[in-house]
């Protein structure tokens, strides 16, 4: 039963978050719209995305005209996540009321469909009709207009704005505000926010809300966003129309709930509510008690979703990409709860059940991978509090270092911002508490330094598209065929760290373009005048077939035969499949709980990472490497469905990934009892793999193993390397025809042979320390045992410790000279060294003389150099230190 509250002194019910979003999804199906699914929140195929940031990212590619098309209206709830690149709003997130990593954003879409009057008209109803939002608490923008562009103020969409509110609640919107960009260049247009002032009635009768639209105000804030996309950003900056105008609409999810519940903070909905409530019970401290708290238990909430969901997408934390931001993210919350919740053990991990309880029934993918996502979290949360650790003991002794000026070097907290992980914010902390201070723009100063080192090292410049003939889109023939003659549809250049390439688009192409895991295609193609050009590598963005080459054609209206690598296809379509008897034999021998978590396929090996909670024995690899290797000998053929409804395919058994987007078609590669759903090249028969061999086992993560692999004649060249090696061990063994035997005939008798030499050791060492003994000194009371000459540096030790075991009031001084390589020994018994002796110390010094380093414990020390003429003068001072003891 959730809360009831009291609006305008009537009683209302208050909305679950199921409730809200089941009537956005349900109004907009009842308007002709096909209800679609959530598109995985981490992005693959799209290099200027790595996160989707926004409900339109799954219909770029339409947008763009890069595919048909599929229904002229749409609507779905899409989950998305901010925290890089132009929508930064991690910082933020916790210290205010609504902003939020991972969020809900609701969306309804016409593709050339209806545009301005019924998007307007819809989202009017929807939130007063339906949601029953106080018209009187809602006010509007529309776009200005921009003279030096040549756009006008948008008439259009003030005149449907007219017919549901007063002119006095429209207000007009700059381009910051009002003028959607999807990047620097392609579609574009201006939009109409919708704002809600849910300030109470006595601040709202001191100032009007339509003063604090688009003002900061934390309970004046837009709720919906309708983008009409009518215009193209040309590389040049210019507008120019787009023949289909289209609609793209997207509200924040969170801010609904707040909106419609008259709540004052997106964390009072009943999804945040219920996570904050199980933080309050992990850490004892109650939310409200202060703001540090509040704060914390806000970032924490918001943070499990963000790491959570991207875990169940197939995204690890890492060091590098996108799996870095989910580290820092989930840093970022380990850091708060650790500082203000007291928290010293790991404890997102056990938020997860709460979030699969709250979330799960709209996201099954989070049920689905809960022990996975647990895990994975578990031991991220173990790794960073072992490094909270180590870096607490670093500030201390960087403190140690600035304890004159009590001023921490920018520098130096960059060091352990940068190398260590350590956060700036707790730096700062745990300095205040020791009376110390940073020098913060210092800090900043390094820290812009690396951001831009980052920004000029993933610089691109590219060009506009030029169009040679009219383009709809790039048909993909490279299942069937590795040869054909294509036409040329349009290109363009980029420009990459100093190094011009160009991209061009064909009618056709049998290049396999990198995605899926599996690289691109590289070959040539050939002109009709006979000018060849090479293809280095074919790449996918926007699901649009790129070609990489090293120039553009002269004449690019000619016919062009293009040609794909043989060889290197076949052994990357061998190696794609190798993937998948793989998978099947890990499944078939550990259990069926083992899913693929990511691929990179290549001509000359490939790895897999799956699901697995610990090692996997040598016994269980060999059995699994048997059996792929028993799949290629049986040379099983490859069944291939194109095109085949989705249902149809999971009947079959087809093995979908999470955190891949199917459409409602999709391909079907079938291999005996193997069938999954997979893009790639695959080989005809197993047999074309010619062997199966695995290189290495490891971890990536929690729960996740990796399996690096080869096949065919890679296989032949590791065999032939490690017979080579076999050949030169027997060789070195005197031929021997069995090489284990003959090796461990050497180990037996370098065994004996070393128990000689231990025995003849010891030997010495006796005798010299009976030497030394007979002739010691006893000087200003203390007994001197000396040594010079050249010994084995390490049995001057050992009588050193003999001796520092059996005599009191006693010292030690080896100089040894093996060669020209001077080295000293040091040693005080006990009771010298409790009346002030220190042989680290004097050996410091004496080691300057032999240009040397050295150094030990107080009771014996050692050094060694480089200057052996020196030695006797390095022996004369130790001597001398002894003596005035």
């Amino acid at each position: 039963m959730y809360l009831i509250y009291i609006r305008n002194t009537r009683y209302y019910r208050m909305m679950t978050s199921k409730e809200i979003r089941n009537k956005f999804l349900e109004f907009f199906e009842s308007k002709n719209h096909t209800i679609v699914p959530s598109a995985p929140m981490v992005v693959k195929g799209d290099p200027t995305l790595m996160f989707t940031n926004a409900g339109m990212n799954q219909f770029k590619d339409w947008f763009l005209g890069n595919t048909p098309i599929k229904y002229p209206r749409v609507a779905d709830t899409q989950k998305c996540l901010r925290v890089s690149g132009k929508h930064n709003d991690l910082e933020e997130v916790g210290h205010d009321t609504y902003h939020h990593t991972m969020f809900e954003m609701l969306g309804n879409w016409s593709f050339g469909d209806y545009f301005k009057k019924e998007a307007i008209a819809w989202a009017w109803e929807l939130l007063t009709e339906v949601y029953k939002l106080d018209k009187d608490r809602l006010y509007v923008t529309i776009f200005e207009g921009n003279p030096e562009e040549g756009v006008d103020l948008d008439r259009e969409a003030e005149q449907c704005w007219l017919e549901h509110v007063s002119a006095d609640r429209i207000i007009l919107g700059n381009k910051k505000d009002n003028f959607w960009e999807m990047g620097e260049t392609g579609p574009c247009g201006p939009c109409s926010e919708i704002h809600i002032d849910l300030r109470d009635e006595e601040e709202r009768k001191q100032i009007s809300g339509k003063e604090l639209v688009n003002k900061g105000h934390h309970l004046v804030i837009e709720i919906w966003n309708l983008v009409f996309i009518q215009y193209n950003r040309k590389a040049n900056g210019q507008l120019e129309l787009l023949p289909n105008k289209h609609v793209d609409t997207g509200m924040g999810f969170e801010r609904l709930v707040m909106a419609v519940n008259g709540n004052k903070s997106n964390y009072e909905g009943d999804i945040f509510q219920t996570l904050i409530g199980k933080i309050s019970e992990i850490s004892g401290v109650k939310y409200g008690v202060s703001e540090q708290v509040n704060i914390a238990m806000r970032v924490i909430s918001d943070h499990i979703r963000a790491i959570s969901f991207s875990i169940a997408d197939g995204q690890l934390p890492s060091n590098v990409k996108a799996g870095y931001v989910i580290r820092r993210i989930l840093r970022r919350a380990v850091r708060y709860g650790y500082t203000f919740l007291g928290l010293n053990t790991p404890f997102l991990c056990r938020l997860v059940p709460t979030l699969v309880e709250v979330m799960g029934y709209a996201y099954p993918e989070l049920e689905k991978q809960q022990t996975l996502i647990e895990k994975v979290i578990k031991e991220e949360e173990e790794a960073f509090l072992r490094t909270l650790e180590k870096g607490i003991k670093l500030l201390e002794s960087v403190m140690q270092k600035s304890k004159d000026t009590k001023v921490i070097s920018g520098k130096d907290a960059f060091v352990l911002y940068d190398t260590y992980g350590f956060p700036i914010d707790l730096s700062e902390l745990i300095a205040k508490e020791n009376g110390y201070t940073i020098d913060i723009d210092k800090f900043e100063e390094e820290l812009g330094k690396q951001k831009e080192r980052a920004r000029n090292a993933a610089a691109v410049e590219e060009g506009d598209w030029i169009e040679v003939s009219p383009f709809t889109s790039c048909e993909f023939v490279g299942y069937d065929t590795l040869e054909c003659d294509v036409k040329l549809m349009k290109y363009r250049t980029v420009k990459t760290k100093g190094k011009e390439l160009y991209q061009l688009v064909f009618d056709k192409s049998p290049f396999y373009a990198e995605s899926g895991g599996q690289a691109g295609d590289s070959g040539i193609i050939k002109a009709e005048t006979g000018e060849v050009i090479n293809i280095l590598n074919t790449i996918k963005e926007n699901n649009l077939n790129i070609h990489m080459a090293d120039r553009i054609p002269v004449d690019k209206d000619v016919l062009f035969h293009a040609s794909v690598d043989s060889q290197k296809r076949e052994e990357t379509a061998a190696n794609h499949t190798a993937t998948h008897l793989l998978h099947y034999a890990l499944r078939s021998v550990l259990g069926t709980h083992i899913e693929q978590k990511g691929s990179s396929v290549g001509p000359n090996s490939f790895r897999f990472d799956f699901s697995h909670f610990e090692k996997i024995s040598e016994e269980h690899l060999r059995e699994v490497e048997k059996l792929v290797n028993k799949l290629i000998r049986q040379d099983v053929h490859r069944e291939e469905y194109r095109d085949l409804p989705i249902d149809q395919a999971r009947e079959m058994g087809a093995m979908a990934l999470f955190g891949e987007k199917y459409g409602d078609k999709v391909r079907v590669i079938k291999y005996g009892d193997s069938v999954e759903l997979c893009g790639g090249t695959h080989a005809t028969s197993t047999g074309r793999i010619g062997a199966f061999k695995i290189v290495s086992e490891s971890a990536v993560a929690a729960g996740v193993r990796r399996i690096e692999a080869i096949t065919g004649r890679h296989v032949e060249s590791a065999v032939y390397f490690l017979e080579d090696q076999l050949k030169s061990i027997r060789q070195l063994l005197g031929n021997a025809p069995d090489a284990i035997k003959g090796l461990m005939k050497v180990l037996t008798e370098n065994e004996t042979q070393k128990k000689a030499l231990q025995e003849v050791a010891l030997e010495r060492v006796q005798s010299l320390k009976k030497t030394l003994i007979e002739e010691s000194q006893e000087i200003n009371g203390i007994r001197l045992f000396s040594v010079r000459g050249a010994f084995v540096p390490d049995i001057i030790k050992n009588v050193a410790f003999e001796l520092h075991k059996e005599f009191e009031n006693a010292a030690l001084v080896g100089a040894i000279l093996n060669g020209d390589k001077p080295s000293l020994v040091l040693m005080y018994t006990d009771d010298l060294v409790k009346g002030g002796a220190d042989a680290s110390k004097d050996i410091k010094e004496a080691c300057k003389l032999i240009q040397g380093g050295g150094g030990g414990q107080k009771f014996l020390a050692t050094a060694g150099g480089k200057n052996g003429e020196a030695i006797n003068e390095a022996y004369n001072l130790l001597i001398d230190k002894v003596t005035k003891q």
